[in-house]
Formats: structure tokens, sequence, C-alpha cells
């Protein structure tokens, strides 16, 4: 679809992202154009996705297969503390885990990054020096996002400053769900300008989006509006990422990148803390959006507990036993 002249602001996000100048530039010209392109997209058949999910979560993988599986997740996680006691040691000593994972054992991948509080981007990132492990931070008055833009973007600005590589924002999904799309989207947008070099995660908090339908909808928007990454909760409600909104998600960015040319990375996040469930998480992955996504650069677990149970089975796979109680430190 050509891009309206007369409607700059609305057309540079997908420009921004990389995608042709004319694809789908035209959707964002206004809150009703808007609209009716995400409640035209194709209603979710429940029962069939949650059908899916869990069929694909059947998928056994064995062996070599699991042993690479096991790293590949290691590799795909933003290690995150998001607390109000986080201190500038349990910082220091987080991202110390995220470049080795397991001191005694060296070939583990490090983490994909560490997750923190914009106060405190300065200390991971003195911790992870010259690792190559990126260090996130959470922005936009998470985790409910209920502040004014000028705070929001204030938020932003300061963890960039601080040398974050990543900014995780939250939507404002009282507006969200009130269908004000164009104000969420022009939100996405300022707080893409803002982040300037980071890569933007745009989380939807899907728990609070109530239908399959809203998350597609989400989906749509915060990739229309120049995220680099879609990603489903901030872990602090009831409900966080499951197979089947994580499925939903890969089909969206997959089917984004069929149309526009442009590939956006998705994060599930909250509640995954086992290696059987990353595992499964993979497996949907490869079988909805391809071999493309299989990387830290296009897929990441939002976890803190995971990375412990990741290297306990790792361990497993190494020398057939278990380790005791002190192998992993607890975070």
């Amino acid at each position: 679809m050509p891009t309206t002249a007369s409607s700059p602001k609305h057309s540079t996000a997908l420009e921004q992202g990389g995608a042709p100048a004319h694809a789908l530039g035209d959707v964002t010209a206004s809150d009703s154009t808007l609209r009716r392109f995400l409640h035209g997209l194709p209603g979710v058949d429940a029962v069939g996705l949650e059908a899916r999910a869990a069929s694909l979560g059947t998928r056994s993988i064995k062996t070599t297969a699991k042993a690479y599986a096991i790293d590949l997740a290691i590799s795909m996680v933003d290690l995150t503390t998001l607390e109000g006691a986080d201190t500038p040691g349990k910082v220091r000593a987080l991202g110390v885990k995220a470049v080795h994972p397991d001191p005694t054992d060296r070939t583990t991948p490090a983490t994909a990054a560490v997750c923190v509080y914009p106060d405190m981007v300065a200390t991971a990132k003195e911790a992870v020096a010259g690792s190559g492990v990126k260090v996130a931070s959470v922005a936009t008055a998470f985790p409910a996002g209920r502040a004014a833009l000028g705070v929001k973007l204030a938020d932003v600005r300061d963890a960039v400053a601080a040398g974050a590589d990543e900014i995780d924002m939250v939507i404002d999904r009282g507006a969200f769900l009130a269908g004000h799309y164009l104000k969420v989207y022009d939100e996405i947008v300022a707080v893409k300008e803002a982040s300037g070099a980071a890569r933007l995660k745009v989380i939807f908090e899907t728990g609070e989006l109530s239908t399959y339908d809203n998350i597609r909808r989400a989906s749509w928007l915060g990739m229309l509006a120049g995220a680099d990454f879609i990603k489903t909760s901030t872990g602090k409600v009831a409900v966080n990422a499951t197979p089947s909104n994580t499925l939903l998600m890969l089909e969206a960015v997959r089917d984004f990148r069929a149309q526009t040319g442009v590939q956006v990375g998705v994060k599930p996040a909250g509640g995954i803390r086992t290696t059987k469930d990353a595992v499964k998480f993979l497996v949907l992955v490869n079988e909805t959006a391809g071999a493309d996504w299989l990387d830290n650069h296009w897929f990441r677990f939002g976890a803190s507990s995971l990375l412990n149970d990741l290297l306990m089975q790792r361990q497993k796979l190494a020398t057939g036993r278990y380790s005791g109680p002190d192998y992993v430190t607890v975070d």
C-alpha cells in the first residue's frame, strides 16, 4: 500500500525499522485507519491455537539435540532482577553470573543480557564490560506504565545515557483496551526515538489483554511502531508467558516479515522456570517462525530461576548425575 504524503508522522516507524516505505505505511495514517487494520486481522481460533501449542509441547528432544537446546536456551536468557531490594552488589553478582554462568565449566555460553532497573544500568554495564553480554533496562514507568509520556521518555533517556543496550518498555494497557490505538502507537514511536541505538522490546502484559485477538492486535501494533522485539509480559502479574500466547506472537512476527521484509524478535517472560519449559518454547520457535529466529538476536527468555535449572541439566548430561545444592548460585 502506498504511504500517504499527508501523514509523515505516522509513516516513519516502518521506514526506521528497515521496511520498504510502502509496506503497510498508510495503516497508521489516522486512528480510524489503524483501527480498521487491527480489527481486520483474522480472528484467533482459541481452541486451535491452544491445541497446536499443546501438541508441539509433546515433542521429545534427546541426547545431542537436548545438549544443543540447553546451550541455545542459556544463550537466550535475559538474566533479570527487578526488585525494590536490588543492590549494587546483587547486580554485580548477577552480571558475573551472566558472563560465566558455570565458573567450573568455561564452555558454558554466556547469557544474552542482564535486565535491571535504569538506576542499576551503570553497575550492570561495569559488571559485564568486555564480555558481549548486553545490558537491558526496563523503562516507561515499569511495570504499570502509569505515567505521563514525558516521564516515560525521561526514564528511557536516563537508561540509555547510563549505557543500556536494550530498552524494555510497557505499553499503556488502559489506552489499548479503550481502543486508543494511535495513542499507544505514537508512544511506542516516541520511545523508539528516545532509545537511540538501543534495541526496543515492547511489553504487552498479555495477561491483562483478556483475549487472543487483543494479543494479535497488540503484536501488529508494536511491530508497526518499530519494535525490535515484542514481549509477552513483565513477570509481575498472575498470567505471564504461556505456550499459547507465545505461539500467537511467533505467528505474528512470521507474518509481519512475510508482508514487510522486517524481522522482529520475540521474548516470552515470566513463569518459564525449567529446562523442559524452555525446550518447549524453542520447539514453538522452530516450528512456527523458523530457524531464523533460533538465535538470541531474535529470541529471548525473560527469566531468573530458569538459568539455574538449565545449568543443572547441562551438568547432568555431561556427568550422568545431578550436582549438589551448592552447584548453582541462589539469585
